[in-house]
């Protein structure tokens, strides 16, 4: 049922034909619209009229919000409403459905939405009316919801954190390039399974085993180079900026400015209590626990990931005592390569599908988690990781989802003013 608009006639915007009675009868009793008595009267308004079935509703709560600014009116006999705010801008306006006969909601996903002005300075809002009943889930649900999900997305960026951490503590290079690691696993999977129609498991493997190939490329034919020419880390870093962004455009070369869907994504979501997932969701959570327990075995039980903690703690001593510096900075290229693209591709079904920035939008994120867990350490940034995930998607139940990331980095500063080393790190003695 079409909430019709009290239209408003402009010299500037003549009224279609299908209102033409509405407008005249707005011009001929002027003062019949009802608005917010404590709202001054402005050359700025928006107006509409709310009926169901084709009758009018009266006593209907229209609230309009934004830029500091708040206001309400209700319905009149005939089903008309207008609000007036101070300038053109940007407002939320808002249906209270608990004001609308029983059992009827407006149509959508909620009862809010935003509105701005066009040419002119009147809106005419249109909105729909349907039999219904909004339902809400309380508080608690909608936290425990969100909160899986958060896990689920700390689980799949704390594999590209821990690659990242890992080549941090032993070369000490913050990598830009990784946001496009991160890319190539996605990009593979597509390529492999969209445009060579190869199985899916088949496309997946090849894949991350392409990661591995790109950060063994990638130490043998720049970093490694680089560091025997004894350039500082901060020159390799600048070095690491400029591939960043000619692989990221070559990807664009490759694949264009869309979006591009692998095999199986977006399936129809279970619901477990109030907790919504789909079986992406869920092998998304165990491929990422597998490969984390994965790595910590590897770094905790296997010779080279124990020489590997050896150099992030003393490069020079763990030379000294025999360790190939060398061939154990390849082994972790390799293996961060391996976990960016599993990411990548885990990354491509959450957002979901493959873009040839993708990975861009996981760098902050990714160098946040690391600072936050202990800049070097691979388990605290894979503790920064969930700690990162949760609040972007806990943050979604008080702010808009636009600023969600931003909560992360609000985590980010408070827990660093508290512990400057990271959770995880150790404090360093300085001079």
């Amino acid at each position: 049922m079409l909430v019709q608009p009290v239209a408003a006639a402009s010299a500037l915007e003549p009224a279609p034909a299908g209102v033409a009675v509405t407008v005249a009868a707005a011009q001929s009793h002027p003062g019949v619209v009802p608005a917010d008595e404590n709202a001054p009267k402005t050359d700025f308004y928006f107006a509409g009229v709310i009926k169901f079935d084709d009758k009018p509703v009266d006593g209907v709560v229209v609230k309009i919000s934004g830029n500091g600014f708040d206001a309400q009116t209700k319905t009149d006999a005939t089903g008309r409403w207008r609000l007036y705010v101070p300038a053109k801008a940007k407002y939320t306006l808002t249906v209270d459905e608990a004001t609308l006969p029983k059992g009827v909601i407006v149509q959508g996903e909620s009862a809010s939405q935003d509105v701005e002005f066009g040419l002119t300075n009147t809106k005419i809002v249109n909105l729909f009316l349907g039999h219904g009943e909004r339902v809400t889930e309380a508080f608690a649900s909608q936290l425990l919801s969100r909160a899986v999900q958060g896990l689920n997305f700390g689980l799949l960026l704390g594999l590209a954190s821990m690659g990242a951490a890992l080549i941090y503590g032993t070369t000490r290079l913050a990598n830009f390039a990784h946001a496009e690691m991160v890319t190539w696993g996605g990009l593979v999977a597509f390529v492999a399974t969209g445009i060579f129609n190869m199985p899916l498991w088949a496309g997946l493997i090849l894949a991350v085993i392409a990661g591995g190939a790109l950060g063994l490329g990638m130490d043998a034919g720049i970093w490694h180079p680089l560091r025997r020419k004894g350039l500082s880390t901060v020159q390799i870093m600048i070095v690491s900026i400029g591939l960043s962004l000619a692989l990221r455009y070559f990807f664009q070369f490759l694949i264009g400015g869309g979006t591009l869907q692998l095999p199986g994504a977006s399936p129809e979501p279970f619901h477990i209590g109030p907790i919504s997932l789909s079986y992406i969701d869920v092998i998304s959570m165990v491929v990422s626990l597998v490969a984390i327990l994965a790595v910590g075995f590897f770094l905790t039980r296997t010779r080279i990931g124990k020489a590997t903690r050896a150099i992030s703690d003393n490069p020079q001593l763990a030379a000294a005592s025999g360790i190939n510096v060398d061939r154990v900075i390849r082994i972790v290229w390799i293996l961060a390569g391996l976990l960016a693209a599993t990411s990548g591709v885990l990354w491509a079904y959450f957002r979901p599908g493959v873009k040839w920035d993708m990975g861009v939008q996981m760098l902050l994120l990714i160098f946040s988690a690391m600072t936050l867990g202990g800049l070097g350490t691979a388990f605290g940034a894979l503790v920064g990781s969930l700690i990162v995930g949760i609040a972007i998607e806990v943050s979604t139940l008080w702010i808009p989802s636009d600023l969600k990331y931003a909560s992360a980095l609000i985590v980010l500063i408070v827990i660093l003013l508290v512990r400057p080393q990271g959770l995880l790190g150790r404090k360093e003695r300085l001079g």
